[in-house]
């Protein structure tokens, strides 16, 4: 049991540090970090319910519905409603990287519980697979998210960039599950999907610390 737990945790926190320790100007409290992973894990409970109770009831059954609303809106405004109503206005979220942060903890959170409840249903040989697939997806969905929360904080165009920060992540998690449910060779298309989606989430890194170095440096030119 202690292996099959550990080889679901280990992917979400691996790939949170990964995010935590790209913060090179301010360091999150790690105590706010974590809450809001466990948080995001706590989470995963009633939206397996709603999942459970639309598959039972066959209230969605297209394949479309069920990648975009089953999994995608529900899932991700669920996290995104964590980070925007909890975190957005929280005064440690004072840096546009912040949004990756904590977008990453409540997401990594979410995807670690799911794991460890797959991998307990399912068998600890697909421990590989979920890390490279489920849990890292969502970790990418998150950075997405975050980047435009970060934007959406420190730019006077806020309610345009939170609206971005919920449809991007909706508009690719809706993919990643559309192609698993639609296509019997999924690989194909999820090798090259998988690769645009780590392309994208670090572009948006490197661009959420540039937007750093635009907010130290707007004052300062302005005191010129």
């Amino acid at each position: 049991m202690l292996t099959l737990i550990s080889a679901g945790v280990a992917p979400g926190v691996a790939l949170l540090s990964y995010f935590y320790l790209k913060d090179e100007y301010e360091t999150e409290p790690l105590s706010l970090v974590l809450r809001t992973f466990l948080f995001g894990a706590i989470l995963v409970f009633p939206i397996m319910f709603i999942q459970y109770v639309l598959h039972v009831e066959g209230i969605v059954t297209a394949k479309f519905a069920q990648a975009f609303f089953v999994s995608g809106l529900l899932e991700e405004f669920v996290k995104w409603f964590v980070v925007y109503f909890f975190i957005f206005d929280h005064h440690e979220f004072d840096e546009p990287y912040d949004g990756i942060v904590y977008s990453a903890s409540v997401s990594l959170g979410f995807a670690t519980m799911e794991n460890i409840l797959y991998l307990f249903a399912n068998g600890v040989e697909f421990a590989v697979t979920r890390a490279v697939l489920p849990v890292s997806s969502h970790a990418l969905f998150a950075v997405i998210m975050g980047f435009y929360l970060g934007k959406a904080k420190f730019s006077n165009r806020k309610h345009r960039y939170v609206f971005f920060s919920f449809l991007f992540p909706l508009l690719l998690h809706g993919t990643y599950d559309f192609i698993l449910l639609t296509q019997e060779k999924w690989g194909y298309y999820m090798v090259p999907f998988m690769l645009f989606l780590w392309w994208l989430a670090l572009r948006k890194v490197k661009q959420a610390k540039g937007l750093h170095y635009h907010e130290v440096a707007s004052p300062a030119k302005s005191q010129v």
